[in-house]
């Protein structure tokens, strides 16, 4: 099961703002928090009592809590990797591992009475998760996330992203990744370029990040790393990420028809698949709109992630919804009626065949 999580920094905000951002996460379907609890300063009894304020609300919303810790943090609060009840009455639901321990310690945390979630790092590449699996963790309480990376150039490449990923996916263990909202100003540190997991995704509109994820679909749970999303973007990923299909954003070009914008956005479509290198096809709206009528009206040089629909000029195929993968010539008999958002074009490359997707203006 897929979850959407938000990221909440209550030692460097107020708890009335956390609530206000916690009751509007609640109302889109958000029932995960991450808090980072990595370093204490000042008055350590002030601050875990911050913590548990927020905690305590966000359980109220329907929200469960991730707290990020690092092994240090046992030392300075007194707690013992042996005993966790310290974080099941701060009313957390899972401990996320920062930074791990040799394994056997992960293990042995999975069986802890109090039935928190023992979440550990992703991102590395070593074979820490094979540690951790050959000391016999409990897997019902064996977690996974990747980290954000606040420093801009620093996070994973595509290529690292999808080889630590597999790592874990092949024990079928829960898992985790960041997106970053546009607008987000807080995190755990003061430099903060975003907090995406993902360095392509950077500078990326929050709905192009979360389709990547969504087509990749080898992540289960994903949370915005900074602190605010806007409504907008709350809206956004509840919608895309959780919805039952990938979204593709487009723009119409000024010639597109009522009856295309139709055809385009009111229809589930298909990925044929017996794929063309040349394009993605969606066969079926030619067979619904058969006796509808498709003049030719801007046809020319098509482009990859240009949305075509084939017009009256190309008999029986007349109807049919098309996708540029490659440029391809203009012969008159496909309408360019819009482009895919040029920061998603690259998305078209997630989509396998047979796959089912909508389009969204």
């Amino acid at each position: 099961m897929k979850n959407i999580g938000i990221s909440i920094y209550p030692a460097k905000s107020t708890f009335e703002k956390d609530k206000e951002y916690l009751t509007l996460a609640s109302k889109y379907g958000f029932t995960r928090v991450f808090m980072s609890l990595l370093e204490v300063e000042g008055d350590t009894t002030e601050v875990v009592e911050k913590f548990k304020k927020a905690i305590n609300y966000a359980n109220s919303v329907g929200i469960e809590t991730v707290l990020d810790i690092n092994p240090g943090l046992f030392g300075q609060l007194g707690v013992s990797y042996s005993d966790l009840s310290f974080f099941k009455e701060l009313g957390a639901s899972a401990i996320r591992l920062d930074l791990g321990f040799t394994g056997a310690e992960e293990a042995h945390m999975t069986q802890n009475p109090e039935r928190l979630k023992i979440e550990v790092n992703m991102s590395s590449g070593t074979k820490y998760i094979d540690n951790v699996m050959s000391n016999q963790p409990n897997r019902d309480y064996l977690t996974a996330s990747h980290n954000f990376y606040p420093q801009l150039y620093s996070g994973l490449s595509q290529e690292h992203f999808e080889k630590t990923t597999a790592q874990f996916n092949q024990y079928n263990l829960h898992t985790a990744a960041f997106v970053t909202a546009k607008n987000g100003e807080l995190g755990p540190w003061p430099v903060q370029a975003g907090l995406c997991t993902l360095e392509q995704h950077r500078y990326l509109p929050i709905h192009t990040q979360l389709t990547h994820y969504k087509l990749m679909d080898s992540i289960d749970d994903l949370l915005i790393g900074n602190a605010y999303a806007a409504e907008e973007e709350l809206k956004a990923v509840a919608e895309g990420y959780l919805g039952a299909y990938p979204q593709l954003k487009i723009e119409f070009t000024e010639s597109a028809t009522d009856l295309e914008k139709k055809v385009i956005l009111e229809e589930i479509h298909s990925y044929r698949g017996d794929r063309s290198e040349y394009m993605i096809r969606s066969s079926m709206t030619r067979v619904k709109y058969k006796n509808e009528d498709f003049p030719a009206h801007q046809t020319g040089q098509i482009k990859k992630g240009d949305i075509l629909i084939c017009n009256d000029q190309f008999g029986q195929y007349k109807g049919e919804t098309q996708i540029a993968l490659k440029e391809m010539e203009d012969d008159g008999t496909r309408n360019i009626v819009g482009r895919i958002k040029e920061e998603a074009v690259f998305l078209l490359d997630y989509l396998p065949p047979s796959a089912n997707f909508c389009f969204v203006e």
